[in-house]
């Protein structure tokens, strides 16, 4: 089977990185799969991909041109013969959706997001039939599929998208007298809930509790929110939080800390909070998806 796996860009982060460990888990039932990524953005999801022998193509075009967008996957399908269409997030899944309509090609369409801007879920419970099966990455996102979407049980599965690695780096316990590392690992953007963590933060310095050791946070992690952020933390003269941006490796980060922090306002499965438990760090998390 010919599968044409649509993205929305090829930026680093929950979307784009586990594609290739999808991938493989489709080749090996004997599918040839072909990315095709709607615009690069940052680019940081391509060499794992490249890394894991796929073929990826790439969209010279921006966030916005949707009919461009929609042609463009439309020659692309055609080019490659394909005979499904995998799609995840919302606009790869709306087009993906349109071409498959087109094409008569069957749709699968990945739900990992537990949030949903207001507008793309009334397109997506408009335009939900036009997926013949709907793939959650969790239990709680397969319910708020089915609520949310409207998505009957015959066409929702679900499939945890984290796979335990026995040789990941662990981290070292805390040990007294070691100034105390926290860190979290993500886009800088409010569905994460950082700006949430630094109001704990300021709250903890404003009534004057004197923590029983030294500690310092990092957020690994870029987006849109950075400004906001680090216009907060300097507000509240917060001084040992750090956002040094992307980390290229995110497992030898997670093995550096003692504790961490996910204080998201919504997840769906929340792969870096699994993979900082692989690294045997304990987390304190928000009570959101499915990390209870």
């Amino acid at each position: 089977m010919r599968i044409a796996y649509v993205i929305n860009s090829l930026e680093g982060g929950g979307a784009a990185l586990p594609v290739p460990a999808v991938a493989r888990v489709l080749a090996r039932h004997g599918a040839a799969v072909e990315v095709l990524a709607l615009t690069r953005r940052d680019g940081r999801a391509l060499s794992a991909m490249q890394a894991a022998g796929l073929r990826v193509t790439v969209r010279e075009g921006g966030e916005r041109d949707h009919p461009a967008a929609l042609a463009w996957l439309d020659r692309q399908v055609e080019r490659g013969g394909a005979e499904l269409i995998w799609t995840s997030l919302t606009r790869a899944t709306l087009l993906g959706q349109l071409v498959g309509a087109r094409r008569r090609l069957p749709v699968v369409s990945w739900q990992h997001n537990a949030f949903l801007k207001p507008a793309n879920r009334m397109l997506l419970r408009a335009t939900q039939k036009l997926t013949t099966l709907w793939v959650c990455d969790s239990e709680s996102v397969t319910d708020l599929t089915a609520r949310r979407l409207g998505v009957g049980p015959e066409r929702l599965s679900t499939w945890p998208l984290f796979s335990a690695d026995t040789d990941a780096p662990q981290a070292e316990p805390w040990r007294p007298g070691e100034t105390l590392r926290l860190g979290s690992l993500g886009r800088l953007h409010p569905a994460k809930g950082y700006d949430v963590l630094v109001a704990a933060l300021a709250r903890v310095r404003a009534e004057g509790f004197t923590p029983p050791a030294p500690f310092h946070v990092t957020l690994s992690g870029e987006g849109a929110a950075r400004t906001q952020l680090e216009a907060a933390l300097r507000g509240a003269g917060i001084e040992n939080v750090r956002l040094p941006g992307y980390d290229d490796e995110p497992r030898e980060f997670l093995a550096s800390l003692h504790l961490y922090l996910q204080p998201s306002r919504a997840e769906g499965l929340c792969i870096a909070a699994h993979e900082a438990m692989q690294a045997g760090l304990p987390t304190i998390v928000s009570a959101v998806g499915e990390l209870p």
